[in-house]
């Protein structure tokens, strides 16, 4: 299931069950997941391990060094889970040793055409970076949360789970969970009702959320107080928004 064409380093690790591509190279350093398919032109580098059952579309770059100034060559990762698809030139580097030395995405993500995850990125489950959109380094992104086209996330930031950005957004904020967002600037336009009642979220649960979303943004109380507002509603799905905004390291959209 290698084509022979395909330049496979001996230092590397492949599992059975795993199919390569015509001229597609695979470096020192390489773990592949039993039934993931790699597809012609594909470059995987460096200490990358590589899940099972993805599918890695032709022309994409996986696990080179990042594009940071102060990388020095050291042994950094990229780490990423089972199920994922990653689609034609989408770029993902390893990480740095200024942050944990690894970039991670976890399990069932969907990476379309052109996207690019850089150093020190940690990606969740169930996530859609749709054509064009990239992440800067160090930005994390929760569960089922979706990037429309072209969004663009500053370094340091926070993508909650469940948030949903618009074509071509310009994120430089953190962007708690369950928020739809747009604009450059991002700004809140509400919940993302239609994304939760997919996921199952029922009409309860959703009004809690707008509930929230109301303290938060058009109630004039001051962060700490909506926060401690929020706390009180005492709903499981709001602990989690609850828990985001008390560990925000860039503020909040506004």
């Amino acid at each position: 299931m290698i084509h022979p064409s395909a330049i496979i380093d001996a230092d590397c690790d492949i599992a059975d069950g795993v199919s390569i591509g015509p001229f597609s190279v695979i470096g020192a350093g390489v773990k592949i997941g039993r039934g993931t398919s790699v597809a012609s032109h594909v470059v995987i580098q460096g200490n990358t391990a590589i899940g099972e059952d993805n599918r890695i579309f032709q022309f994409s770059s996986i696990g080179e060094i990042p594009q940071d100034m102060k990388y020095s060559g050291e042994d950094t990762l990229l780490r990423i889970g089972d199920r994922n698809i990653i689609r034609e030139y989408a770029t993902l580097h390893r990480g740095t040793a200024q942050d944990q030395g690894i970039t991670s995405i976890g399990n069932d993500n969907l990476l379309m055409a052109y996207t690019h995850v850089a150093h020190d990125c940690m990606l969740k489950d169930h996530i859609i970076m749709s054509n064009g959109s990239s992440l800067a380094g160090h930005v994390d992104i929760g569960d089922y949360a979706i990037l429309s086209g072209f969004t663009l996330v500053h370094q340091f930031c926070s993508i909650g789970a469940h948030s949903f950005s618009a074509m071509g957004t310009a994120i430089n904020r953190d962007v708690p969970p369950y928020l739809l967002v747009s604009g450059s600037p991002a700004t809140p336009r509400g919940v993302n009702s239609e994304g939760l009642k997919r996921k199952g979220f029922d009409a309860e649960t959703v009004r809690h959320i707008k509930d929230a979303y109301i303290l938060l943004y058009n109630s004039g109380l001051k962060l700490d107080e909506a926060i401690e507002q929020i706390t009180e509603l005492n709903s499981p799905q709001l602990a989690v928004m609850v828990d985001f905004l008390q560990n925000s390291r860039r503020s909040i959209v506004r």
